[in-house]
């Protein structure tokens, strides 16, 4: 059965394509057959530097379906959110070339992994929210956290938007990368566990620390689990 899940963060710059990276390699390493893509990236042109980061972590070079485009279907110059860096190219984003962009590395990836821009109430477009496309696909969301100050009501907010939508969750990455204060981290964790009880979301949470991208694999179980191996 093919499968996608949809990794989002509860901000930009949380991790998401770290994580996109590692999850994939982890599925590989399991001998499934597992790719990426990057549905929107802004702030590059011609390329997409997450889909560079996913393929290092999964110790690949480019893949014949980076270079056909397929695993970055959109791509715009201007580092800002997806309406906006389109509407300044006189473009709009094009959800038809996304969805193509998806079919096509499906036929050749038994599991896809596709990295959003930003976090789920990111616009598309002035009508259309990120999280209310992925919602219309049904794909289940992996949300990754922080530990940073802050990122708890991020977070959290982003679980209402996800129970108000009735969206399945897969589970939550935790990135403590941040450590500004291991107090705030751990109570962080916490917080989010319970609300993930609370809402009826499955209680999973994956705990990443600092990432040496050429190290070993790891959280390898909790990872794993999110995503129901």
């Amino acid at each position: 059965m093919k499968k996608i899940y949809f990794v989002t963060g509860i901000d930009t710059g949380t991790g998401k394509s770290v994580v996109t990276g590692l999850m994939a390699r982890y599925l590989r390493s399991r001998g499934e057959n597992a790719a990426t893509l990057k549905m929107v990236q802004t702030g590059n042109d011609g390329r997409s530097e997450d889909v560079e980061v996913h393929r290092r972590l999964m110790g690949e070079g480019e893949l014949p379906e980076d270079r056909r485009g397929w695993s970055a279907p959109q791509i715009f110059k201007f580092p800002a959110s997806p309406h906006l860096a389109a509407a300044l190219e006189g473009r709009k984003v094009d959800t038809g070339a996304i969805l193509e962009g998806v079919r096509k590395m499906q036929e050749r990836f038994d599991t896809i992994l596709a990295e959003g821009a930003g976090g789920l109430a990111v616009p598309l477009s002035e009508e259309l929210l990120t999280g209310d496309f992925v919602r219309e696909q049904g794909w289940p969301v992996i949300l990754v956290a922080t530990d940073k100050l802050g990122s708890l009501n991020h977070t959290l907010l982003s679980l209402e938007f996800l129970r108000n939508r009735q969206m399945t969750l897969a589970g939550v990455v935790y990135n403590r990368f941040c450590g500004e204060d291991r107090r705030i981290g751990d109570d962080t964790g916490r917080m989010i566990l319970k609300y993930l009880k609370r809402y009826g979301f499955p209680e999973k949470l994956a705990e990443l620390g600092r990432i040496d991208p050429e190290g070993p694999d790891l959280a390898g179980a909790d990872l794993g689990a999110i995503l129901g191996e």
